[in-house]
């Protein structure tokens, strides 16, 4: 039986962006102004992030993308959630849907 008490939270393109730049930095060892971020679709891929950090670019494919949300929850809503609680979707950007 599905728990009916069950919330969702919708972060926004720009949330996602922030929360990639944050994990990023932290992975690198760089201040966060210094991450860029775009996201995409494409029906071949799925979901990517390019990220750009001191001039050296590389993909994040959706796990890695999850992973980087899941700690800005945390960090920034305190919400703990897992990765199963993590839906992407395209609409008219792409954002991060979360049962909390």
């Amino acid at each position: 039986m599905a728990d009916t008490n069950m919330a969702l939270t919708v972060l926004s393109m720009d949330e996602i962006i922030n929360a990639i730049c944050l994990h990023m930095a932290e992975r690198k060892g760089v201040r966060v102004q210094e991450v860029q971020v775009e996201l995409s679709w494409e029906e071949d891929t799925g979901y990517t992030a390019e990220v750009w950090v001191q001039g050296r670019s590389q993909y994040l494919v959706e796990s890695n993308m999850i992973e980087a949300i899941l700690r800005y929850l945390d960090g920034e809503y305190g919400i703990r959630a897992y990765r199963e609680d993590v839906r992407l979707e395209l609409d008219e950007e792409i954002t991060a849907v979360v049962n909390t």
